[in-house]
């Protein structure tokens, strides 16, 4: 028999632990495991079911360092310790929360100094999904709440799951329902891991990322933990929470500090990403988004690179069997005319937008704003793509302007009447809102004759070089 089981954590002295472990029993059959052969004073019961087992001590949690190899000592192992646990706090707002242990600095309350457990961040994201689906329409907001107190000397993968903030809320049946089938509902979903620095002891920017996004986070330190955070400690940190990039939470902190910290995550080779960048992981695997980003950085640093729906889908699709490393190897680059993107915002920038959004499979927004021309796709795809991209840049701009297109050059010929100020001043017309009107091409009286727009608009001929890539038909003009 595989011995091997998630173990929750209850104490008898911690009145939201013992409501939490109550629940657990409604919920679920249990059988009570015979301990008398266990020489262990804190221990006060087990309780066992296929898939979880409750170890009970008699003393606060947050002082028992080593209590995984403690259990596992006694032949019940685990590789998942979830701690129930009571959330205290002075304004006693009713609050479901969780988070992971360890000391950045002092160890106050339980732990070693500057040590931080190994943690659980997949099941941290599901218990908090769990909690706010179950908690609505209840008065418990859900937070994620930065990495503080002990027990910090643990190997096995630990998250604690609370309920706060005062006595009322402890003894709460609703809560502790709610707490126990998030627990027991909890699952090791795959998800890009973040270490958080920045916000308060509630990481409020943190907590709507994991509720609200395909990411998850490590420890978080808090603004006012800074100060004590260190290349060592962001490195244990990375390392205990198998983290893949850092979000900082740059309203939070001092521009100095936030600087101080981006140069030691740049040291250590992690990314930082902004929501911007955490919204486009969105249905992606980690190995693919991220040589999205590295191959975006390059054509454009500093960039914003907008991933589609439509590639999102076809990712999925072909993701199935695992072959994210084969797309990741297969994503290229390819130039549609800068001159072509360009005309059509400055024609129709929404129009323009929506079309990118629902064709290209990745484009890019430089830093000042004006989109790329460059399109990121799979190699397979990616003419097809250019074409389609190319034909809906034709229909735009035909609906502002006449259009010849060169097959023998490649180029298209943009025929645009704009107004003369010059040829106004000839016919005795004077600056003011009659330019305006002449300028939208309607036509005016002036001194009893009447103006034609054509009579003060030049042709101009704008001549754009499209992709090596792309050809359009006659007909497509």
């Amino acid at each position: 028999m595989n011995n091997e089981k998630i173990t929750i954590l209850c104490s008898t002295v911690d009145e939201a632990s013992q409501n939490i472990k109550q629940n657990l029993f409604h919920l679920r059959d249990w059988r009570k495991a015979n301990i008398e052969h266990i020489n262990w004073d804190k221990l006060e019961s087990i309780y066992e079911n296929d898939s979880h087992r409750i170890i009970e001590i008699n003393e606060h949690h947050i002082y028992q360092d080593h209590i995984d190899d403690k259990i596992k000592s006694y032949g019940f192992d685990t590789n998942l310790i979830i701690v129930a646990s009571k959330h205290k706090s002075a304004d006693g707002r009713p609050v479901l929360t969780a988070h992971f242990t360890g000391n950045p600095n002092k160890a106050d309350f339980g732990g070693k100094d500057r040590e931080l457990s190994t943690a659980a961040p997949c099941i941290l994201h599901s218990i908090l999904g769990n909690m706010n689906k179950l908690g609505l329409d209840t008065e418990y907001e859900v937070n994620m709440e930065s990495t503080h107190h002990g027990p910090s000397s643990i190997k096995t993968a630990m998250v604690y799951a609370e309920i706060g903030s005062g006595s009322k809320q402890w003894r709460d049946p609703l809560a502790g329902d709610i707490v126990a089938r998030s627990i027991l509902a909890a699952d090791q979903r795959d998800l890009p891991v973040a270490i958080g620095f920045g916000g308060g002891h509630y990481a409020t920017l943190q907590t709507q990322l994991v509720l609200g996004t395909d990411i998850t986070f490590g420890h978080n330190f808090p603004e006012y933990q800074l100060e004590h955070v260190d290349k060592e400690m962001i490195s244990q940190a990375f390392e205990k929470s198998l983290a893949h990039f850092a979000y900082l939470d740059r309203k939070s902190m001092p521009t100095k500090t936030r600087e101080r910290i981006s140069r030691i995550i740049e040291e250590l080779n992690y990314p930082i990403f902004r929501e911007s960048n955490i919204h486009e992981m969105k249905g992606l695997p980690w190995e693919l988004f991220i040589e999205i980003h590295r191959r975006s950085e390059k054509v454009h640093a500093n960039g914003r690179f907008k991933i589609s729906d439509s590639f999102r889908e076809y990712i999925k699709k072909h993701d199935q069997n695992g072959n994210s490393e084969m797309l990741k190897r297969n994503i290229t680059t390819e130039n549609i005319s800068e001159g072509l993107i360009q005309k059509c915002i400055s024609c129709d920038k929404d129009k323009t937008i929506k079309m990118l959004n629902n064709l290209a499979p990745v484009y890019i927004e430089k830093e000042n704003g004006t989109i790329s021309n460059i399109i990121l796709g799979i190699k397979d795809k990616i003419e097809i793509t250019m074409q389609d991209i190319t034909n809906e840049c034709i229909k735009i701009l035909k609906e502002h302007y006449e259009l010849k297109y060169i097959p023998e050059d490649n180029k298209l010929h943009i025929i645009d009447e704009q107004f003369s100020p010059d040829l106004a001043l000839k016919l005795g017309i004077k600056p003011g809102p009659m330019y305006g009107k002449l300028a939208m091409k309607e036509s005016i009286i002036i001194d009893g004759m009447n103006i034609d727009p054509k009579m003060v608009h030049v042709q101009k001929i704008i001549t754009i070089p499209l992709s090596n890539a792309v050809k359009i038909t006659q007909d497509g003009i």
